[in-house]
């Protein structure tokens, strides 16, 4: 589980020095924790998920602000179709259901949650939006800024939509390990209705 070593690892200067911190204060975090989601997960929507955990390799210089896995049904990558993330920045671990990167028919992917806002009415209140996965900043879910994201992710062609919870680094959850690792599996599987309805456009 994330320790207070994990946010600690982003004071570390220098790419190489900061990248072999993640690979082993971070990376055995996300290979552990993915492998219980997927076996969760993968049940409800009768596909295999495979664990994917970004490796920066395209970095020369600048040391990455913050670290992510995902978990998608493909296997050779997860950009593009929806899919679950858990990563970490210096402030908070999130968990995120997300559409990035221009995903494969995300304006279908859009229209179909714009069309549902069911789907975000029975959601927990802590419940967070993110229309930029390279920025830290989330809003608050209401369902004017659920349109507002998903319209911008219709029309928009950098436009993206990510949904899900946070866990600040100073959370008492850290110190109980297997409830933040079940607030976390509760988290994906309140985000599993959505995805399973915007999928079935990401597969057309």
């Amino acid at each position: 589980m994330f320790t207070p070593e994990s946010f600690k690892v982003f004071e570390i200067d220098g790419l190489d020095n900061r990248m072999a911190a993640i690979r082993t204060e971070i990376q055995p975090v996300f290979q552990e924790l993915n492998e219980y989601f997927s076996s969760e997960l993968s049940p409800m929507v009768e596909e295999d998920f495979f664990i994917h955990i970004a490796q920066h390799r395209r970095r020369t210089t600048h040391a990455p602000e913050n670290t992510w896995s995902a978990l998608s049904r493909k296997k050779r990558g997860y950009k593009m179709e929806p899919h679950f993330q858990l990563g970490i920045w210096p402030e908070y671990v999130f968990m995120w259901l997300s559409c990035i990167d221009q995903p494969k028919n995300e304006q279908a992917i859009a229209q179909k949650m714009l069309d549902q806002p069911e789907l975000f009415e029975n959601l927990s209140p802590d419940f967070k939006l993110s229309g930029d996965h390279t920025k830290k900043d989330t809003q608050e879910l209401t369902p004017e800024a659920v349109e507002k994201l998903l319209v911008r992710f219709r029309d928009v062609k950098k436009g993206e939509f990510q949904i899900g919870r946070s866990i600040p680094k100073d959370s008492p959850l850290w110190k109980k390990p297997e409830e933040a690792k079940a607030y976390m599996i509760e988290t994906y599987q309140q985000l599993m209705p959505i995805y399973q309805s915007i999928i079935q456009e990401a597969a057309q």
